[in-house]
């Protein structure tokens, strides 16, 4: 039983600044815009990163779900990680692992070829958790968040190619990333120091709050070919770097090699 990562959902006081500079710094574009999360409130871009997403929702209503985490997390910032299961079965399991460990439901729906289950931030000490099923399981390719087909078009990868890590922050890393675990139904393991949970295809990585913004989505890991472009790009647009960093939308994207 594994759950595979797919797409990272940031949060945005106003969307199209965010894009416009991962756009720009990463040479991405636009992958789809979802109309039906206007029923929420708010507006969304997806940009395809390989084949999985960075998503970014902003609220266009008062007293959203998202504009009170914005609040909350003092700015713009990480908000989800969102994966996907190849059965309803195997979502049922996380939901009950996510109910043994004190963990809500805070959103779900039941459709007969596509369920999402979005696990509560608060419960989950760190951002949303969703983990989805739908009934063409292509872990690479069909994601009906990102409208089904049509978004291959879009990849770009001459700049960055894949996303290969979320990190997540909190006051106690290893207690963060064995609350992780017990939900996602893995084992906690350990790189450079840190406490990390594997996912079926990616990784999450939990660190220290330092920054004093509590705990959250804090960053992404991407494997980058052209970092000298990327951090030039990034410095003349104004934003924050560091010799293997840039800084976008509250959240910290680190460049692997």
């Amino acid at each position: 039983m594994s759950i595979y990562f797919r797409q990272v959902c940031l949060v945005a006081d106003t969307l199209e600044p965010v894009i416009a500079d991962l756009k720009a710094v990463f040479s991405l574009k636009t992958a789809y815009v979802d109309p039906h999360v206007r029923s929420f409130g708010l507006e969304n871009t997806l940009l395809a990163i390989g084949t999985d997403f960075i998503e970014v929702v902003a609220p266009i209503e008062e007293n959203t779900a998202a504009g009170r985490y914005l609040e909350r997390r003092d700015g713009d910032g990480g908000y989800m990680v969102i994966g996907q299961v190849e059965t309803k079965k195997e979502q049922d399991a996380c939901r009950a692992r996510a109910s043994d460990n004190g963990v809500r439901v805070a959103w779900e729906t039941d459709g007969d070829e596509w369920k999402i289950m979005q696990l509560h931030p608060g419960d989950m000490r760190a951002a949303f958790f969703e983990v989805d099923w739908q009934e063409r399981f292509d872990p690479e390719g069909f994601w009906l968040p990102a409208g089904g087909d049509g978004w291959q078009d879009t990849i770009s990868t001459d700049v960055v190619s894949a996303i290969v890590g979320i990190e997540l922050q909190g006051p106690d890393p290893q207690a963060l990333a064995q609350h992780w675990a017990d939900v996602a139904g893995v084992s906690v393991g350990e790189a450079d120091g840190s406490p990390i949970v594997e996912l079926a295809n990616n990784r999450l990585r939990f660190v220290p709050d330092t920054d004093g913004r509590r705990p959250g989505l804090s960053g992404i890991d991407l494997q980058a070919f052209d970092r000298d472009g990327i951090i030039d790009r990034a410095k003349a647009r104004g934003l924050a770097t560091t010799a293997d960093s840039v800084t976008i939308g509250g959240v910290h994207f680190r460049l692997v090699d």
